[in-house]
């Protein structure tokens, strides 16, 4: 490990700010960072030495890396909390604007969906992080959510059963199982966990959290939010019996007065099912 890699992994160890899944995320940036400095031929910067042309040369090589927006503002805060903590916070401006970083745009007809093919799940090693990929695209699971479930419990039959110490906002949730591809990998995750959950018995969450990024880090999966984008859009189409807009489907304002109460029905109940609630958050997933 370089010293730079190292000293971060210090500093990150000496501040616990946030949750976990913060913690975890925010070491995980800095030590990407500290990569592409070495890579940009910062060889011998200790975590004191951080400058703006340091936060320059990591900039030029997102971008033309073509990494999105929202990631780049991502790195950003945690090169923030960087400066921050070496009390340099004068070294990065205060806002993304000044580095010509745009704002993130949540809603668009472009599809952010990803599907999980057979050649990318043969990438991954780990057969607890294999399944747990499956069950996201397959159900539209977050990532804690389908490293926590105990796929036993899960089976009530024609609905898949969350429960609360499970999801985001401690909520219970069900899901619909209406293929028979989800109903194969329902079996294929009992048939891996017994009556335990998707985190082997040697290990805790957060072993098998860090297990989970490693494996598709290697692997080359990124982004694996995509995989709900895929179940809303696959969802939609299958109670409204059109593409969603994200998908090339009509936009709101084509639809007529039954197709808009449709297209109502379908984004509320894909919003339940997906531990939201709120109409409106469909847009992200649907587009508009």
């Amino acid at each position: 490990m370089r010293d730079l890699n190292y000293q971060l992994k210090q500093l990150c160890h000496r501040n616990r700010d946030g949750s976990f899944a913060t913690q975890a995320d925010r070491e995980r940036l800095l030590n990407l960072c500290a990569n592409d400095l070495a890579e940009r031929g910062f060889q011998q910067m200790s975590v004191d030495s951080l400058k703006p042309k340091h936060v320059a040369a990591l900039l030029d090589k997102w971008k033309q890396d073509g990494v999105s927006t929202g990631t780049i503002k991502n790195r950003m805060s945690a090169l923030r909390w960087w400066a921050e903590k070496i009390g340099k916070e004068n070294i990065i401006a205060r806002t993304n604007g000044e580095y010509g970083i745009a704002e993130r745009v949540f809603v668009t007809n472009v599809s952010k969906a990803k599907v999980l093919d057979a050649d990318t799940l043969a990438r991954v090693n780990d057969p607890y992080t294999r399944m747990s990929l499956q069950l996201q695209a397959a159900f539209g699971l977050r990532r804690e959510e389908s490293i926590k479930i105990k796929p036993g419990w899960a089976d009530g039959g024609n609905i898949l059963r969350l429960q609360d110490s499970w999801t985001k906002g401690s909520k219970y949730r069900e899901v619909p199982i209406t293929t028979m591809q989800q109903r194969a990998v329902l079996e294929a995750a009992k048939s891996l966990a017994g009556k335990g959950s998707l985190i082997p018995a040697q290990l805790r969450y957060r072993d098998q959290l860090n297990r989970f990024r490693a494996q598709c880090d290697k692997a080359g999966i990124h982004g694996v939010h995509g995989l709900r984008h895929e179940y809303a859009q696959r969802r939609y189409a299958e109670l409204t019996g059109r593409p969603s807009p994200a998908c090339g489907g009509a936009t709101s304002r084509q639809l007529d007065t039954s197709q808009k109460l449709a297209d109502h029905a379908a984004r509320m109940k894909i919003s339940v099912e997906m531990g939201h609630g709120r109409e409106q958050v469909t847009s992200i997933y649907l587009g508009r």
